[in-house]
């Protein structure tokens, strides 16, 4: 893949799937700026790729807004950063659970509003989302993190529409991968992807080739985007890698 060029803002960057995305684009070229709470990881993930660590919160409009400010002008947005709390709903703290949706929503949408005047502006720049495949899989009882996840994927998606022809905005599933969020909730027999997966993904979508896959949901591990941009006309005609209904004539009354 050739190498990538300009500035990348990576939020929850200090770790886990942000880290690793951050050294991605590093790797590739990219100056990127690594953001997050915890300082210290923060800054250690920065120094070790030659980057800029920003300290602060990412449902806060203020550090979002301080972020942006430093690391103008931003040309990749990889909106990254997630929370999430394991529990039954109804024993939860209310605030506990709104937090979730705080960080893995409102905290999506802050960094996209603050990136994208400036990047129509310049006429270049893209947005790629962390998703989930719990805002879709069966199963799940941790109402939180499903349903924000389900959120922030309609918002990617939603998005990509309104911007369509001037940013790409991709949603990405990192898949099930282990970090310091998903370490002892899940079996040694459970279904990891290869924490590669996801930067070599984001990696591939900064470089312009998979623009018109915009809005769709890619799957680190899964999807074959190569494929799929070979198969454009397919892919648009049938609405594949899309979050739907499925409608029965024999149910639908």
């Amino acid at each position: 893949m050739a190498e990538l060029q300009g500035r990348a803002l990576v939020t929850g960057g200090g770790r886990g799937i942000g880290a690793n995305v951050a050294r991605g684009l590093s790797g590739a070229g990219m100056e990127v700026w690594v953001t997050g709470r915890t300082a210290d990881q923060v800054h250690r993930t920065a120094a070790e790729i030659g980057g800029h660590g920003l300290v602060g919160d990412v449902a806060s409009r203020e550090d979002v807004g301080r972020w942006v400010q430093e690391a103008d002008p931003v040309d990749l947005l990889v909106a990254n950063a997630g929370t999430g709390f394991r529990g039954v709903s109804w024993e939860l703290d209310p605030d506990e659970w709104w937090r979730v949706f705080e960080v893995n929503v409102l905290g999506v949408h802050l960094c996209c509003n603050a990136v994208i005047p400036g990047m129509l502006e310049r006429g270049r720049g893209r947005i790629v989302i962390t998703g989930s495949g719990a805002s879709y899989l069966p199963g799940a009882t941790d109402t939180g993190y499903t349903a924000s996840k389900a959120a922030v994927c309609r918002y990617g998606e939603t998005l990509a529409n309104a911007l369509r022809g001037r940013i790409p905005v991709f949603v990405i599933s990192p898949g099930l991968v282990r970090t310091a969020m998903t370490e002892g909730h899940f079996g040694d027999d459970a279904p990891w992807t290869p924490p590669e997966c996801a930067p070599e993904l984001v990696l591939k979508l900064a470089s312009g080739r998979y623009d018109a896959l915009a809005g769709r949901y890619l799957h680190a591990e899964h999807t074959d985007v190569d494929k799929m941009v070979a198969r454009l006309d397919e892919v648009e005609e049938r609405d594949l890698q899309a979050i739907r209904l499925r409608r029965d004539e024999v149910f639908d009354l």
